[in-house]
């Protein structure tokens, strides 16, 4: 990528075939050519270069999904970046591509609630072991590796609670383990951490939030260096997780204003973060006390911060609590996030997941919620007059 992050992404991929700023929409399922001669041409230019978007069927894309792919691969800064249905469907090719039976992965206790149930319940019935390590004590990783361990799975910051990880030294503690890793890349995308260029062999980002943007798509990615490449791609023609050419292009158009979107949200969540910082009973967990270690670990390796935050809530009135949630009528309330809107939700174990390492009080309460891009003027006086429910 010779120009900078936000030129590249307004100026890529302009179709001037057909005089339009954005590429169209190639929707296929037969691949169609004028002889048998032009099909063998075009299996043999897949084999000699498996990235350059030659197809003889549908499953394997379009042009329009190709795009996408070569978009990504350069804000990734990545070898390829493989398409999938949804962001968890990007989650399961990275761990199905490099682990067999009788291999041991190494988890984030910190794990978006669907992966763990994956990686800790489900490959279980494939004979695949699965270890969980404490996100602040790294001792906990490096013990867990043996001669069986495949990868360590990140995700970085943790899932609900937001835990920042010295990611430089898991990825030295992998390499000199000769151990695969992969990382959950979704809160920050690219546009705030590259982890390809950290030495991560795979970066994973859910589509379907900020790279989308507006709440109607469900998509995910998944980017890989050249060691790993071939596995990922066998399991992806064998899985058959495709990314559909009307999905890739909503995709794409959201990325066009991916930097100005996640500027915005940036800007309102630390707005929002320092207004919640003067509540004693409210814990924030967002990159924002200089002397704490999440912010330490965040700045070492991030060039900003994204809308999504948690807080801690103190209170034993657990009605309270969601009584402060339901208040709050400019947040939706609804999974997932992303979108140009913001949400709030009230985590319960299902949402935090079987953790390990996890020490909730009686009464602590989680409470996630995403920064959109409203005035957050608004959003803080909405803030300030429903967190008086809380007892």
């Amino acid at each position: 990528m010779t120009k900078s992050f936000k030129t590249f992404i307004k100026h890529t991929a302009k179709d001037y075939h057909n005089q339009s700023v954005n590429p169209p929409i190639v929707r296929a399922s037969t691949i169609i050519f004028k002889s048998m001669q032009d099909i063998r041409k075009m299996q043999e230019k897949s084999k000699k270069d498996p990235t350059g978007g030659h197809f003889d069927y549908g499953r394997q894309g379009t042009s329009t999904t190709h795009i996408l792919s070569q978009i990504l691969k350069e804000i990734e800064e990545a070898y390829h970046v493989f398409l999938t249905p949804t962001g968890f469907g990007a989650v399961f090719l990275s761990i199905f591509s490099v682990t067999r039976p009788g291999d041991e992965i190494i988890v984030a206790d910190p794990t978006y609630s669907p992966t763990r149930i994956l990686t800790e319940n489900f490959l279980s019935e494939f004979n695949i072991k699965s270890i969980f390590y404490n996100p602040h004590d790294l001792k906990t990783l490096e013990k867990a590796i043996t001669k069986k361990t495949k990868l360590i799975f990140v995700e970085n910051p943790g899932s609900n609670t937001f835990d920042f990880q010295d990611l430089g030294k898991i990825v030295s503690i992998a390499k000199k383990n000769k151990v695969l890793t992969a990382i959950d890349n979704t809160w920050a995308t690219p546009y705030f951490l590259k982890p390809m260029n950290l030495g991560f062999d795979m970066s994973i980002v859910s589509a379907t939030k900020y790279y989308s943007g507006h709440s109607d798509v469900m998509g995910g990615t998944l980017a890989v260096n050249k060691k790993v490449f071939k596995q990922v791609e066998k399991t992806n023609k064998i899985t058959g997780l495709r990314l559909g050419p009307d999905d890739a292009y909503l995709i794409t158009r959201g990325l066009r204003t991916l930097d100005v979107r996640l500027d915005r949200h940036q800007k309102n969540a630390k707005l929002v973060a320092e207004f919640l910082s003067n509540y004693k009973n409210i814990k924030l967990l967002y990159p924002h006390k200089k002397d704490s270690f999440n912010f330490r670990m965040w700045k070492k390796y991030y060039s900003g911060a994204s809308g999504l935050m948690g807080l801690k809530i103190k209170s034993k009135n657990k009605n309270s609590v969601i009584k402060f949630v339901n208040s709050l009528k400019l947040f939706g309330y609804g999974y997932s996030w992303g979108g140009f809107e913001s949400l709030a939700l009230y985590q319960d174990k299902r949402e935090q997941g079987n953790r390990k390492y996890l020490k909730l009080a009686k009464d602590e309460h989680l409470v996630r919620l995403h920064i959109g891009l409203e005035d957050p003027k608004d959003l803080i006086d909405n803030l300030k007059r429903s967190i008086k429910h809380v007892k």
